[in-house]
């Protein structure tokens, strides 16, 4: 494996430099850097030409500038990169760091949305092959799949941002739209359901009563503007989790999965109270030892008690302790959204990566950057959320055709164990590889969705450098881009190794 690794690597250092050799050329040749300032009027024109080409090396010629360029990525190597200056004359390193975490920080969020719900519907519609929902996925699927990126985020702008922006002013649900969402809801949860005639009927009968009194019951509440969960509901939701992953994993009646998930719900009530006054006032640094501890924690305890299903009780576990400190951080959020929108009337953003001056708390502050986020984390989300259902959902019905799994059904399995413990895994190998190269793409898709989010991130210095005829940030863009592209996809060869030990050999 040691070998394959380093063969990979040494291949990946081939296709980065020819494709940066290419890049460089193509941008170069793409315009004149000092074409504004020829048609400039200003008494000054002279010396800001031969300052632009004093910052961009304009005086050597294309290799020698190429080569300066790549000593400078070599120097990364001992932590000093010089990707040389822009046409401004401001140093590319500097500007990459910037943009790089405000991209990545988007990239990585919506990779993982979409990689969760994309396989989680995946699998659902394989087990429910050619049923309601499956047609009913597929032509959603097909549509996220086909929609231009800057028209759905011209939409979202439009629809959630502005129109959510207006309503929250004065919430208003009336009547008749309250009984059509709970008729859809209704409609939608008997298809995820399934089940016999009369159960299908009974879930859309409760569910289109349930629904609409549940949004005149918070808009009598006003929960839109104060919003409050506290930890009765925290426990509630945690303990169905916890009934429902052990029924999901190995069934209810295995007590060594059963009881860690239930004493992790105990724990998460128990740090409700003990951490309330130290999460009033938070900062970064205590969500991330919480969330430290909310997998150390219930994973000891899943393992200890577990026995020979140590693995499975303490992924219960670790699931349920996650999840309650995720509503934990969810109730602190409620109870600073009232003070919130004082500071930001609107709360939804439609341009930028954060409100400037804004003011106010860490939680403020959370709630500032989360909204500025929204947008554009959904768009890039939907779309990308398409090629993992269709391909997790053709993958299982591949792997569901195999011998070893007729094996397992013929011995006696039941459904969920063949389903989750024997075709799952092996489902997984195939997606390993989209969301490698999925990763590496939303960066470069990233491009449009900035744009029209005004988000300055690498996909805004790619497009200013390109305009530009500036070839360091379009260069500094591709370091990153290409370098993550090649990552993961060797990332996703060890994955296969993981989850396929024959792949090992």
């Amino acid at each position: 494996m040691l070998k394959f690794i380093l063969k990979r690597l040494g291949s990946a250092v081939g296709v980065l430099f020819g494709a940066s050799l290419l890049l460089y050329i193509l941008v170069i040749n793409s315009g004149d850097p000092l074409g504004d300032l020829r048609e400039s009027n200003a008494e000054n024109r002279e010396y800001l030409m031969q300052q632009r080409i004093e910052y961009m090396n304009l005086e050597q010629p294309w290799y020698l500038r190429y080569l300066t360029w790549l000593g400078g990525v070599g120097k990364c190597f001992v932590g000093s990169c010089d990707l040389g200056r822009n046409i401004n004359g401001v140093e590319v390193s500097g500007l990459l760091a910037n943009a790089a975490s405000s991209t990545l920080r988007l990239v990585l969020l919506a990779t993982i949305i979409a990689a969760i719900l994309g396989i989680a519907i995946g699998v659902l519609t394989a087990v429910r092959q050619y049923s309601g929902l499956d047609y009913l996925v597929t032509f959603l699927t097909f549509l996220f799949f086909s929609l231009p990126v800057f028209w759905a985020a011209v939409l979202l702008k439009e629809y959630m941002a502005i129109g959510y922006n207006d309503w929250l002013e004065n919430p208003q649900i009336s009547i008749g739209t309250s009984i059509l969402i709970g008729v859809v809801a209704g409609i939608v949860l008997q298809m995820l359901l399934a089940g016999s005639l009369k159960r299908r009927g009974l879930t859309f009968i409760i569910t289109a009563v349930f629904v609409p009194l549940l949004l005149q019951y918070s808009l009598w509440l006003n929960f839109y503007r104060y919003p409050q969960m506290g930890p009765a509901i925290i426990v509630v939701l945690t303990l169905l989790l916890a009934l429902s992953a052990t029924a999901m994993s190995v069934g209810l009646k295995e007590k060594k999965v059963l009881y860690p998930a239930l004493i992790t719900v105990v724990l998460v009530l128990v740090m409700y109270y003990a951490t309330f006054w130290l999460l009033k006032d938070a900062n970064a640094w205590i969500l991330f030892f919480g969330a430290i501890l909310a997998v150390a924690i219930p994973g000891l305890i899943g393992n200890f008690m577990g026995g020979r299903l140590s693995r499975i009780a303490a992924g219960v576990s670790v699931l349920v302790g996650v999840v309650g400190a995720g509503l934990t951080v969810l109730d602190h959020i409620f109870r600073a959204w009232p003070g919130f929108l004082e500071l930001k009337g609107r709360p939804i953003g439609t341009i930028g990566s954060s409100t400037a001056n804004l003011g106010g708390g860490f939680w403020d502050t959370f709630l500032d950057n989360a909204t500025q986020l929204l947008l554009p984390t959904i768009v890039l989300a939907i779309i990308s959320l398409a090629s993992y259902s269709r391909y997790t959902r053709s993958s299982m019905l591949e792997v569901q055709q195999q011998d070893y799994i007729r094996t397992a059904r013929s011995k006696g399995l039941s459904e969920r164990t063949v389903i989750f413990r024997h075709a799952f895994r092996n489902a997984l190998i195939p997606i390993a590889t989209i969301a490698a190269f999925d990763f590496a793409g939303l960066i470069g898709g990233a491009v449009v969705t900035e744009t029209v989010f005004g988000w300055k991130g690498m996909g805004d210095m790619f497009n200013t450098g390109l305009h530009s005829v500036d070839p360091a940030p379009v260069m500094a863009f591709f370091l990153v881009t290409g370098s993550a592209a090649i990552l993961f996809n060797l990332l996703a060869d060890i994955v296969y190794a993981l989850l396929d030990p024959r792949i090992r050999v």
